[in-house]
């Protein structure tokens, strides 16, 4: 289970729950495997290890009983949020892990064991928050503050999975506490074959669990009631109810906590979001984390606490973990930091003219935001204490996988053996106690940036402060220098000296106004790319903006897709991205099997598919 310590703890609860719960018509309708029953667990203690359980799946990897749910349920959503958009190649051969191919090339099937992997870990993991409803109803031991507490963070974690599912599959169904054994049917279509939309019920989960939750809590991997504000907001955004969010983001910059009640700020240093230092993790920052940790006894491999879902995106060959070589950062995510004499992004598409970064053909020399050098490694770069990244001897296949290795889920060489898993053998040093954030304060003052543009009482002058508010902390003194000795603790490097390249400027005053909703909503874009490259939102981004901008997300990967096919024709050579169908994935073919077998369609294919 998870590094999340309650007051009490019951031993091997995470057993427990997997006895218990059941997972869908697969995942749905299983029956207790043990001579457990609910009536035992019914109690302050039993409650208490059923909701530890349910937050285990945050990492969306799952355990024995749930196999197959690995690195397509991947908590950071590297292959989705990533690989599939236009920050990251696959990475590795196109041999190795084969079904994440017909997925970034938009031609997955519903048999895909990636979506599938994902839809059981959701699915699984609404199950386990309503396990924790039904089984609180039966505790003779809890007072009236204890039930509300428990069915509030259950009712947290059952709106994150299913916004989960919401944002892969568009169409997913919604499983509350009355499904089970029994009625394992769950419809996405109503009587007349209409799709049944679920963000409404997803709402009602984070709205409860707003009102309900302390702002503060003994965890600091417990959601509290300004991480249930920043989902509910999230989820606004996904529907572009801006209106709706606005107030919500106000709150969350004017009055939001971390759950042990730290003002909600940006790190002094971007790069510290980034470092498994227990010091650095769950900071002022973090809104929400799936906590990760090693060397805690807990198991090796996927069975432990480690981020087993990024097992696979390390350096190939060399540096940090001994293996795979995915999740390698795009030529157009590494092209898309560079900035203007006045260290302002390239906006639009004038990011992707001239000269490619780091390009071994003949690169680009001008200026750069410095988030690339904390984001990928790339050629001659420190790559943290691992000294300077070797370029394409760190890579698999470069025909494939372009000239960059991920840098945002790795552990200093220094951090080996204490905050990477001590096992010496391949799986096990690829693990390491990297916190996923899950919500950042970036994004909320981003969020809020956009809502001030697309809402109805615009405010284009606040959009530029908050923009200018994340672009100031990229600036950094600390974060402008890659060069020196590396302190891992403060993840900051000491007696270099700061690139002659690295230039970050802000927004000049009224520069939004003056350039109007679109010049302003082209920087927000742009700044959510910059700032969260590599941590799997682009895809769902791209998603998002095209239901607010019909043809936005069209456009975007259809140029991505005709600048790729030169340079990596056996990827990209033919590729299509379909409007109406691609923005999601298909729901898998063996749920669709099951829960229509009685000849009653209950379960229906999403459009295109």
């Amino acid at each position: 289970m998870k590094r999340l310590q309650f007051k009490i703890l019951i031993p091997s609860c995470l057993g427990i729950m997997v006895l218990l719960l059941a997972c869908g018509k697969n995942f749905l309708n299983k029956p207790p495997l043990a001579v457990l029953s609910p009536q035992i667990l019914a109690n302050k203690v039993g409650v208490q290890g059923i909701l530890i359980g349910a937050y285990a799946d945050l990492d969306g990897i799952g355990d024995a009983n749930l196999p197959g749910t690995d690195w397509g349920a991947a908590a950071s959503n590297w292959v989705y949020g990533n690989v599939v958009a236009d920050d990251a190649y696959k990475g590795s051969t196109t041999q190795d892990q084969p079904d994440i191919v017909p997925l970034m090339q938009f031609n997955a099937a519903a048999t895909n064991s990636y979506p599938q992997a994902k839809w059981a870990a959701m699915l699984d993991g609404a199950q386990r928050a309503n396990s924790v409803i039904r089984t609180m109803r039966q505790a003779t031991d809890l007072v009236a503050a204890d039930t509300v507490e428990f069915k509030a963070e259950a009712l947290f974690l059952r709106g994150f999975y299913h916004l989960e599912l919401r944002k892969v599959f568009h169409y997913p169904v919604y499983v509350d506490e009355t499904i089970g054994v029994s009625n394992a049917d769950v419809p996405n279509i109503d009587g007349s074959g209409n799709y049944i939309e679920i963000y409404p019920k997803i709402e009602a989960d984070f709205q409860y669990a707003m009102a309900n939750l302390p702002a503060t809590q003994p965890n600091k991997g417990q959601a509290n009631k300004y991480a249930a504000e920043a989902f509910l907001a999230k989820v606004y955004m996904f529907e572009q109810k801006y209106d709706l969010a606005k107030p919500l983001l106000d709150d969350l910059i004017a009055n939001g906590v971390t759950a042990h009640g730290d003002k909600y700020a940006l790190q002094t240093n971007f790069q510290q979001n980034f470092n498994p230092d227990p010091g650095a993790k769950n900071s002022a920052e973090s809104v929400f984390a799936v906590q990760m940790s090693v060397n805690d006894g807990s198991g090796a491999a996927g069975n432990g606490n480690g981020n087993a879902g990024d097992e696979l995106n390390f350096p190939y060959g060399g540096g940090p973990g001994a293996c795979c070589g995915f999740n390698n950062p795009s030529q157009d995510l590494a092209n898309a930091f560079k900035t203007d004499a006045n260290g302002l992004p390239l906006l639009g598409t004038a990011f992707q003219a001239g000269k490619s970064v780091s390009d071994p053909a003949g690169p680009y020399v001008g200026n750069l935001d410095p988030r690339i050098d904390w984001t990928m490694g790339r050629q001659g770069i420190p790559y943290l204490d691992w000294g300077p990244h070797p370029g394409d001897t760190w890579i698999r296949s470069p025909a494939d996988d372009g000239h960059f290795s991920p840098k945002k889920n790795v552990y200093a060489k220094s951090q080996q053996g204490t905050y990477s898993d001590a096992e010496n053998n391949w799986a096990n040093v690829e693990l390491d106690a990297n916190n996923v954030n899950l919500i950042r304060f970036a994004d909320v003052l981003l969020w809020d940036a956009e809502a001030n543009i697309l809402g109805s009482a615009a405010n284009l002058d606040q959009a530029e402060t908050y923009v200018n508010m994340v672009r100031a902390r990229a600036a950094s003194p600390t974060g402008m220098v890659t060069s020196g000795a590396f302190n891992a603790s403060t993840w900051t490097y000491t007696g270099g000296a700061p690139s002659d390249t690295y230039k970050v400027g802000q927004y000049p005053a009224g520069a939004f106004t003056a350039g109007g909703a679109a010049y302003a909503m082209s920087a927000v874009i742009m700044e959510r790319r910059i700032e969260f490259g590599m941590e799997g939102h682009r895809f769902f981004d791209l998603q998002r903006w095209q239901v607010a901008n019909p043809g936005y997300m069209t456009t975007i990967m259809t140029t991505y897709i005709a600048l790729q096919t030169p340079i990596h024709p056996a990827q990209y050579q033919g590729v299509v991205f379909t409007a109406g169908k691609n923005e999601y994935f298909p729901i898998p073919q063996s749920q669709i099997d099951a829960e229509n077998s009685t000849g009653k369609i209950a379960l229906k294919q999403i459009p295109g598919y």
